[in-house]
């Protein structure tokens, strides 16, 4: 992944009282104060759409005396968006195209059968829309014996991240490997799910699993971390949307 996902772990106090969103450059950034906000190499934050920076706003607005900054998930993407994304284009589409190869919607259970049909209940339909509408044939296999995906999908997958701009690029490299999977990524960049329906069809397995054993609170701690992740991407692509 492009430098700019993660941030140093130091928590630095909250530097400034009012956040707003203001015209720039043929876009939107965000205002500290009245000071362009910039990311950690110092390029202004310029947002394509004033609905994308509004969410980037939102993050700051909502900082206590401390940043969060692990947590400022929009504002990281847009940082990796602007500063990295623009040199790493192709590296970037291909580890998406990486997570393809290995989609976690092609490895069923073996058993319970129960599991079995839940799998192919859910994951078949995101398949068969990957074919019918971005030309995507992925072949599904029991059990964790590796299945070589085509390598015209994997090709196509790659081409159709590159047809991203920017923000949409870094959007779906964010969301490839939270769901663990190039198919649920591009479906929910192609709105086909709800960032929620897409995380909870990434997790049928750990479903499955609290529904026989129970949830602990680390474990519940961490879905809900991760859940939260996928509403936001959600947001994301909708406010990359013309219109929106």
């Amino acid at each position: 992944m492009p430098q700019g996902f993660h941030e140093p772990g130091d928590k630095p106090r909250r530097f400034y009282s009012s956040v707003s969103v203001a015209p720039m450059n043929g876009g939107f950034t965000v205002m500290l104060d009245g000071r362009t906000l910039r990311g950690p190499k110092g390029a202004q934050t310029v947002l394509p759409s004033e609905p994308l920076a509004e969410l980037v706003a939102e993050e700051w607005a909502a900082q206590g005396e401390h940043l969060e900054l692990a947590a400022m998930h929009a504002t990281r993407l847009a940082n990796t968006a602007i500063e990295s994304i623009p040199q790493a284009r192709d590296a970037t589409a291909q580890q998406i195209a990486d997570y393809a190869a290995s989609d976690l919607l092609c490895y069923r259970a073996t058993d319970p059968a129960g599991l079995v049909a839940r799998q192919a209940q859910r994951w078949d339909p995101i398949l068969a829309r990957a074919e019918a509408e971005l030309s995507l044939r992925f072949i599904p296999v029991s059990g964790i014996i590796h299945q070589a995906q085509p390598a015209t999908t994997l090709e196509r997958v790659k081409a159709l991240a590159l047809r991203l701009d920017d923000f949409g690029l870094v959007g779906l490299a964010f969301g490839v490997p939270l769901f663990g999977s190039a198919a649920l990524g591009l479906a929910l960049q192609h709105g086909w799910l709800s960032g929620e329906a897409a995380f909870d069809l990434s997790r049928i397995d750990e479903a499955w699993q609290e529904e026989k054993w129970g949830v602990d609170d680390e474990a519940a701690e961490r879905t809900m971390r991760l859940r939260s992740e996928a509403e936001m991407l959600d947001r994301w692509f909708k406010c990359l949307k013309p219109g929106v």
